[in-house]
């Protein structure tokens, strides 16, 4: 029995549609044409962003174009912003014919707390005084033409305004011989000395760079030797991480050993850096057990390296050498930086899987909700992230150069005019540091894991929002039920103090919460003893209400000292007591290792 089969009928289609579809049959894309154009595109992406050190051109264009758009449709703004100049030039121009007087004139505005420029009494003598205060009258003004005008996006408005910061400030009085008042000064001294010893230190300065060589000075802390050089072994190597298990220096140690999991945007020991302020060093001092992390810096055959790829081989695998060594204890984890995200990360899959071996988790300036992440996701967008793609693709990696780049750039009175003034000006040279040498060991990031960070974190927030995906499955972090003690800084520009907070409001867990003074790293390198440090701490039990990060500040009073010992001794009290210390595992070479002395 044939089947029935309903009869076709024929469906008229519109002559102009007709064309499209012969077009369709006939013009057929080949593979070879499209990779060709994709080829095209991506090559000058990369081209210019060796230009424009990364950022996307069209990026920023987009914010300014947004703002001048609505400004120009705004007559009473810009009403509004002629009768600020103009109030801002009288405000000038009194002060300016009082300040030579004897006594001089009270300042028509103060300089932000973190702008340094200004502050030497210098700059307080005429005519310097009306030059600077002309300078930050000026620049207040930009601040606020490039903030506040009506239907402008919160992004773009974020974006034109940092980068007309940015700018105004080459233009700084502070960098200009003749009216930078100290740099005249170090003329009339040397005789004019100084701009042949920084022209000597400009030009050994980029020999240095065109050689991919570390800067002047750094040569003095070579890991293993002056840096790094806390006693242990290499336990453990794959492709991607070698684990250093380091040797007890105390008769007891805690039953529960600490793996740290350092961010691998750097080398590992800033965790270990001299012996003074060698966190590790301090730890076993304590009478812990301590594991680390070393990160290898990935070179083109590891283009197609994922952010999975660092949770399994790195994370994981880790975990799995520590227990092998350590077999019956639980392990308190500790991660700094992107190192803290992906440690959490991984706790919060192994809380899913029913995976039990963490006793803790710590976390060092890391960020979990990225919302609010401060001046470095100003340029996180799909432009950005497009062009940024297209420059990892040409080479298969993000040059640490280009990482530099961006991160002096969220800084660069400190690290960029303040350093070219100082050595090339005043031809004097700063001396280096341990923390300064291991900031100029920079790595590489794989072009797929770094793509994959700022897409799934960055810019969608993936792991806040429960959706960020480990091992198959999403993660949600409010799975975790374990111990949490999170520190941040107070002036931290790569992972903000309000942002790294907000873990507070996802993990369902008991959260210690301490907000130590200093920076991203000198926040963290804080050791004992160290002059001028502090911190704030509190303990808050899970399911406790919730305190916004302005109120905490307000409520819990700063402590004088480090907050290394308040971490040690909350890990004395959650490890099981004291025992012998563990054997050592089989060691592959003696520590740092291999892959922190790769370049």
């Amino acid at each position: 029995m044939v089947p029935w089969k309903a009869p076709s009928v024929p469906v008229p289609i519109p002559s102009e549609a007709m064309a499209f579809a012969d077009d369709s049959r006939d013009e057929h894309d080949s593979y070879a044409a499209t990779a060709f154009s994709e080829i095209v595109d991506r090559a000058v992406h990369a081209t210019t962003a060796r230009v424009t050190g990364g950022l996307s051109p069209m990026a920023i264009a987009g914010a300014y174009l947004d703002w001048a758009a609505h400004l120009s449709t705004a007559p009473g703004r810009q009403m509004h912003l002629a009768h600020k100049a103009f109030r801002k030039t009288l405000r000038w121009a009194g002060y300016a014919a009082r300040a030579p007087l004897p006594g001089g004139a009270a300042p028509c505005i103060d300089p932000l707390p973190q702008d340094h420029r200004f502050r030497d009494p210098a700059w307080q003598q005429w005519p310097f005084n009306a030059i600077h205060q002309a300078f930050l009258l000026q620049q207040q003004w930009w601040h606020n033409a490039m903030t506040g005008v009506r239907g402008v996006s919160a992004r773009h408005e974020e974006m034109a305004e940092f980068a007309t910061r940015q700018w105004l400030d080459v233009f700084s009085p502070s960098n200009l011989v003749a009216t930078n008042p100290l740099v005249l000064e170090r003329v009339r001294r040397t005789g004019g000395l100084n701009f042949v010893q920084g022209a000597a230190n400009f030009v050994e300065d980029w020999e240095r760079m065109l050689g991919a060589k570390r800067p002047v000075g750094a040569e003095a802390f070579r890991p293993g030797h002056e840096v790094a050089a806390t006693p242990g072994k290499v336990v453990f190597r794959n492709r991607l991480i070698e684990l250093i298990q380091y040797a007890p220096r105390t008769r007891r140690v805690d039953r529960q050993p600490v793996l740290i999991v350092p961010a691998w945007i750097m080398k590992y020991y800033i965790l270990d850096l001299g012996a003074r302020n060698s966190l590790v060093r301090y730890l076993l001092e304590q009478g812990h057990t301590v594991f680390m992390i070393s990160w290898k810096n990935p070179g083109p055959e590891d283009r197609d390296l994922s952010l999975e790829d660092y949770r399994t081989l790195g994370v994981m695998a880790a975990l799995d050498a520590v227990r092998s060594i350590v077999p019956q204890a639980r392990v308190h984890a500790a991660g700094y930086c992107l190192g803290g995200t992906l440690l959490a990360i991984a706790a919060a899959a192994m809380a899913r899987d029913g995976d039990h071996r963490l006793a803790s988790v710590s976390l060092f300036a890391a960020q979990t909700d990225f919302t609010e992440p401060g001046e470095l996701g100003l340029f996180v967008n799909e432009a950005q992230l497009a062009f940024l793609e297209d420059s990892m693709w040409e080479q298969g990696f993000l040059d640490t150069r280009q990482m530099a780049g961006a991160f002096q750039m969220l800084r660069s009175n400190d690290l960029v005019w303040s350093r070219m003034v100082h050595e090339y000006l005043m031809g004097e040279r700063a001396p280096m540091t341990d923390l300064m040498a291991w900031n100029a060991d920079g790595t590489r990031m794989p072009y797929r894991m770094h793509s994959e960070y700022l897409r799934h974190l960055f810019l969608r927030n993936d792991l806040a929002a429960g959706r960020y995906v480990a091992g198959g499955r999403p993660v949600a972090l409010r799975d975790l039920r374990l111990p949490l003690f999170v520190v941040a800084t107070e002036r931290d520009h790569v992972a903000p103090w309000r942002s790294v907070y907000k873990v507070r409001a996802l993990a369902d867990a008991e959260v210690t919460f301490v907000l130590a003074s200093g920076g991203h790293n000198v926040g963290i390198v804080a050791e004992p003893g160290k002059p001028g440090v502090s911190h704030r701490i509190r303990t808050h039990e899970a399911h406790e209400k919730w305190i916004d990060a302005a109120t905490w500040q307000k409520e819990v009073a700063p402590e004088d000292g480090s907050w290394w010992p308040a971490w040690s001794k909350w890990l004395h009290g959650r490890s099981g007591g004291r025992g012998a210390p563990p054997p050592m595992g089989a060691a592959l070479c003696d520590a740092p290792g291999r892959y922190v002395l790769a370049d």
